[in-house]
This record gives structure tokens, sequence and C-alpha cells, in this order.
């Protein structure tokens, strides 16, 4: 069979709900490389909070991280490193207008550096992977360069109402994507970005084509990457938006879905 180029999702999708991979599709992803084809990691997550599955696997992919922001490759210091952030004034324009909204933390990334608002235990326990660097403190004070990416904690009431004012006034110069459980994130970067742009960026490089890539995802921040695989994923836990764009619909994360339609696509 042709060289496939398999692309994972971490959260809601390669890992159950205990943020495990799980035995019975660790062995089909082991498998399917062994096979010949490639397998690579698109998430949300900082490298440092997806490092930990990236080795668990061993990759020796890229790997996109941020949504897009960052595009590296962990295993090949040649390989060129693509980070593309948000200009400092429009992180401090955005900040400055989200403030007549109600909203529980900020929280702005420069790679493994994190600026966080207001103290939050609760918050500090999603970011602690990996031992980022941490400073609390009023965003306009503390955040000094362009960040990779700015994150808006609000409840599940204010996040539409935040994200329809991040659309009408600063669509031209970022996009905005929303996190699942176990907090409700709205995840700002350049304009531009998304995971597809990263696959795109990789799978050129690697010379597989668009029609045997298969990627699996389950969220908001994945509409553009299961657009744009030639076999787009969506897992059966996934949002109402992704199921109805993808090109096939598999079981959840917790039920071995991505293990299972790649015994069956590829017959692992």
């Amino acid at each position: 069979m042709n060289e496939h180029l398999i692309v994972l999702d971490l959260d809601g999708t390669l890992l159950t709900d205990e943020k495990k991979i799980s035995a019975l599709t660790k062995e089909t992803l082991l498998k399917a490389k062994e096979a010949g084809h490639q397998v690579m990691i698109a998430t949300g997550r900082p490298y440092r909070a997806s490092q930990l599955y990236y080795q668990e696997l061993s990759l020796t992919t890229p790997i996109v991280n941020f949504n897009g922001a960052l595009i590296h490759h962990p295993k090949n210091p040649m390989w060129k490193t693509i980070h593309t952030t948000v200009n400092l004034s429009v992180v401090h324009d955005v900040v400055e207008s989200v403030h007549k909204y109600e909203y529980d933390n900020l929280i702005a990334e420069v790679m493994d550096d994190v600026y966080l608002h207001r103290e939050d235990e609760g918050v500090l326990q999603l970011l602690h992977m990996g031992n980022p660097n941490i400073l609390t403190g009023d965003l306009k004070n503390t955040l000094k360069e362009d960040p990779t990416s700015l994150l808006i904690q609000a409840d599940d009431v204010n996040t539409p109402i935040i994200r329809k004012h991040l659309q009408d006034v600063h669509a031209e110069l970022i996009e905005h994507r929303r996190w699942g459980a176990p907090f409700p994130i709205i995840e700002i970067v350049h304009k531009g970005l998304s995971k597809a742009v990263g696959i795109d960026y990789i799978a050129k490089e690697m010379g597989i084509p668009r029609e045997r890539i298969i990627a699996f995802g389950d969220e908001d921040n994945d509409l553009e990457m299961i657009e744009y695989a030639g076999v787009g994923v969506a897992m059966s836990n996934g949002i109402d938006d992704l199921k109805s764009i993808a090109n096939e619909i598999t079981l959840s994360n917790n039920e071995d879905g991505i293990g299972k339609f790649l015994q069956d696509r590829l017959k692992l």
C-alpha cells in the first residue's frame, strides 16, 4: 500500500479521557509505522505538553504545535523551524478590549515562557506539564515580546460573546479557536494559521499528496485539518460542526476510534 501520512490530534482524539494512549491504538500506530506509513501529531498544545506522547509512539516526524504557530522537527535540528507569533501591539489591543467582558484569566505563551494575568491554581495545573517558566502579573506590564499564542479563559456563557467580539473587531489580524474540556479556553494565534497550514508544509516536505493524508480530530481547532486531509476523520465524541464536514466518523477516543479505523483502512 502507498505511504500515507497519519495525523493525530491529542486531546479527545488520540488520548482517552484519562490522557492515555490506549493499548490497541498504540499497537496499531506502531504497526502502521512498520508498514511504511508516517505518523505525526498536530495539536494546540505546546511541545513541552506533547513530548511525552511523541516519545511514547517513538515518532521521528515533524510536529505541529500551538495550532500551527510552531512547526518543527524534534529529532532533526537541521529541519527549518517555523515559529509565527502574534504582534505584541495586537495582543495588547485584544487584552484591552476584552476587559469589558467577563473572563476568568488571560495567558500568553512565548514558546515555553508562560505569562499568567491572574494567579489561579487550576490554570497552573493545566500549564505545569513540561515545567515552563511562569510569570504572573498584568500582561500589559509583564509581556514584552510577541507571543506564540494568547489564551482567554472564560465560562461557557461568555466564551461565544468574546469570540463574536474578536471576530467583529480583530478578525483581520488573528485566528481564534475554542478548546474543549476541562477548561473553556479561546486560543488566539496569528491570522491565517491552523493545523492544516502545518500539515500542508510537512506533507509537501515528505512528498505525500493530500489524498494520502488521514487526519483525526474532535474539536473546533481541527476543522481546517479535517477539511484539508484526503480522509478527514471525526471522532464520535467530536463536535457536530466537525462531523458535518468529515469524510468519515469513527468510534470515540475511549473506544479505540483511531486504532480500529486504521486497522480497517490500512489493513493492519
